[in-house]
Order: structure tokens, then sequence, then C-alpha cells
């Protein structure tokens, strides 16, 4: 009977202590591996991530890179922008009620700025265009010294009492009626050649305008190519439209040069360029 009672006891005892290690260890469930794994970048899954451009950032490049001019847009643009200034401000010292038209730019040469002097009176405004390797304010009496800067043009506008008397300035012909020697210039166009007292002179129209070439008897071909690279100009370039006539002399030699055409009541007039085909593109700048 003790016997029996022991092992009762002692089997009581077992499971008392058995429940009690079990309430000690709590049950922690394990989560998935594969959940875990997931929650856990690769290193290559890092590296793209790390290599993968902002694409704010990349937008921004992108502008920037748009915005950005070149050198040479950035150098035509300033010089562009000069040019354009100083017109305006030659415009504005002039005090004229004259309605004068400026040229949109003038060919200096590189790295030389634009200046000028002005005079003005009741019925005539004249504007002589400097180049130089300095800034120079309009009608700075530095001009006046001939090594300060050089002179590009000289242009002089004149209002008369009406356009008859205007268009009586201009020196129109029509040379196909005034006869000469025929030569071609190309492009379809037919100039005429006339000579006298040591001159040659090979003209030829286009529009409203009357243009010629002078050289010397002993140089005849000079005149003649001339007017052929004049022609070629005038293909791709537009001289302003003159109300009634124009009238363009070219000389080989740099130092006759003219070239006048009428508006209205005013009469312009370019002089003072060395360069013969520079008179032209001077005077085609005035085409607006």
């Amino acid at each position: 009977m003790k016997k029996i009672l022991f092992i009762s006891m002692l089997l009581s005892f077992s499971i008392i202590s058995a429940c009690s290690d079990k309430e000690e260890t709590p049950n922690v469930p394990n989560k998935p591996q594969e959940e875990q794994e997931s929650k856990v970048p690769s290193k290559s899954q890092e590296e793209q991530k790390t290599n993968e451009p902002n694409k704010s950032q990349e937008a921004h490049q992108s502008h920037e890179n748009q915005q950005e001019p070149t050198k040479a847009n950035k150098g035509n643009t300033v010089a562009s922008l000069t040019q354009a200034s100083v017109l305006k401000n030659i415009k504005s010292q002039l005090n004229t009620n004259l309605p004068i038209t400026l040229p949109k730019g003038l060919p200096i040469s590189d790295g030389t700025l634009l200046t000028a002097t002005t005079k003005a009176e009741v019925n005539q405004v004249e504007i002589l265009f400097f180049e130089s390797n300095k800034y120079l304010p309009i009608n700075d009496p530095k001009l006046k010294n001939s090594k300060t800067a050089t002179v590009i043009a000289r242009l002089v506008v004149k209002q008369y009492k009406n356009a008859k008397e205007a268009n009586e300035q201009i020196a129109f012909v029509n040379f196909s009626q005034n006869g000469g020697q025929e030569v071609d210039l190309g492009y379809n166009i037919k100039g005429y050649q006339d000579a006298g007292a040591g001159s040659l002179w090979t003209g030829w129209n286009e529009g409203r305008w009357a243009i010629e070439t002078h050289t010397r008897t002993d140089n005849p071909e000079a005149g003649v190519k001339l007017a052929k690279q004049a022609v070629q100009f005038l293909e791709t370039h537009m001289l302003p439209i003159p109300k009634q006539n124009g009238f363009a002399r070219l000389d080989v030699y740099k130092s006759g040069s003219l070239i006048v055409w009428q508006d209205e009541k005013l009469v312009y007039m370019l002089d003072s360029i060395k360069e013969p085909l520079k008179a032209l593109e001077i005077t085609t700048a005035f085409y607006h």
C-alpha cells in the first residue's frame, strides 16, 4: 500500500514539473524562410539602385545641355547685341525729326567694336561709322584722331522739298538704252561697257537700281570681274527698295565707291568705303 502511494506521488511531481517547464518556454513561431529572404536585398539589386540615375537630376542636366549655346553662337550673339545697342544709341543722339533708317549692322573686323560720330541739322544728318579696338562712346573726342579708330563708312541723309527734287539727285541710267559694248555678267544679266578719258565703265540694271563699276582702260578685266562679283553677291542679298531710284558706283581702285538712293523726299548717300563689295554689303543692311 505504501509502495503504491509513493509511486502515485512520484508521478504527480513529474507531471507538475513538466507543466512548469512548458510555461517558462514561450512559444514563438518561426517566420518562413522565404519571407525573411524577401526583405533582404541582394547585392546585385543594391548595385542597380546605386547606379540608377535620379530622374529629376537627369532631366535637369538635359535641360542645361539644351540651353547651353556653343562658343561661336555666344560670340555672334554678343556682337549682334553690341551693334544693335550702338545703332540704337546713334539714332537717339541724332536729335532729328527726319524719319531715317539705319542699317541693321555693319561689317567690322574681328575683335573690334562699332562706334560713330554724328551731326544733325534741320534737313540733314551725317554719321561717320568707325571700328575701334576698344570701347569708345558715340561722339567721343578721341575719334577725331585717325589712329584711335578706322572709318568704315559715311552716311548722309538729306531731305528735299519734294520727291521730284530728291529724284533729281540720283544719277539713274537705263544702260540697255544708253548703248555700249555688251558683256555677260552671269545670272542672265547683261552689262554694257563705255570708255572715255582713260576710264572704263561697266553698267547694268537690277530693278530700280543702276549699278556700274569703274576701272582704267589699261586694266579692263578688273571692271568686269568686279561687276560679276557684285551680280553674284546680289543674288543672295537685297538692296533697299528705292522710291523711286537708286545708283551705285563701285570703284576697282577703292577710292571712289558711292551709293545713293531715294526714299520719297529723303536721299541716302554712302561713301568713304574702301572695299567696293563692302559698300554693297553695308547698303543691303538697310533692307528691312
